[in-house]
């Protein structure tokens, strides 16, 4: 039997660059005496957030992560992640000031970006634009942010995760002066976005989900601001 032909063109959804939420405008300095550390994840990162997350001591760097997850699940997410954590894990809110021992999860409608406060330090962003590379928020938003504003008092780390979201961001990143981690191929659910990132040469090092933390606790220490 002959299928029925749809005389309907097939919509294909643009994957958009972090250029239609904001420009790359990093600058030789931090625009403040402030580390931030900021992660992106997407499937399997969830479980991979709860192993990180819980294995940080409370004395850290603010941290911001973009994980894809729809709106409706990332409050309860930051919520549940909270309960286990020494550190205070909440869902990020637009201009909230960043505090040391702060995890802020972007919420699933919008992109989570890291600005600078002038006086205070840093503070949150969000945006409800565009998806990029078909989502929001987008993990090259985020690490685009932090290129911008923070340089080289930054940790960018990459996560478990299908596609290449993240990897151009944290490409840039790197240029701005991050030091920059991914997890390995043998401790992900997905290795799409590591593998993207560490294959650009974003990544300083790769490492194993489990040794992570540890060696947040090490850079976060050792980089501290020198603006």
């Amino acid at each position: 039997m002959e299928r029925a032909r749809s005389d309907q063109p097939l919509h294909v959804v643009p994957s958009l660059s972090a250029d239609v939420i904001l420009p790359l405008t990093p600058g030789r300095q931090p625009l403040a005496r402030q580390t931030v550390i900021v992660i992106g994840s997407s499937t399997g990162g969830t479980e991979a957030l709860r192993v990180l997350l819980t294995a940080l001591p409370k004395e850290m760097p603010p941290i911001l992560i973009t994980q894809h997850m729809p709106e409706m699940f990332t409050h309860s997410f930051a919520e549940r992640l909270n309960s286990l954590c020494k550190l205070e894990v909440k869902e990020a809110r637009s201009d909230e000031r960043l505090h040391e021992g702060t995890v802020y999860i972007a919420p699933g409608h919008s992109h989570l970006m890291v600005k600078s406060a002038p006086t205070i330090g840093y503070a949150t962003a969000l945006s409800n634009g565009e998806p990029v590379n078909r989502h929001r928020p987008s993990v090259d938003v985020l690490f685009r942010s932090a290129a911008n504003v923070a340089g080289r008092n930054c940790i960018g780390v990459i996560l478990t995760g299908m596609g290449r979201d993240g990897a151009n961001g944290m490409l840039e990143l790197r240029q701005s002066g991050s030091y920059n981690i991914a997890q390995d191929e043998a401790s992900c659910v997905v290795f799409g976005m590591p593998k993207e990132a560490i294959a650009n040469g974003s990544t300083h090092e790769v490492l194993p989900l489990n040794a992570i933390a540890s060696r947040l606790v090490v850079l976060a220490k050792q980089r501290q601001p020198t603006n």
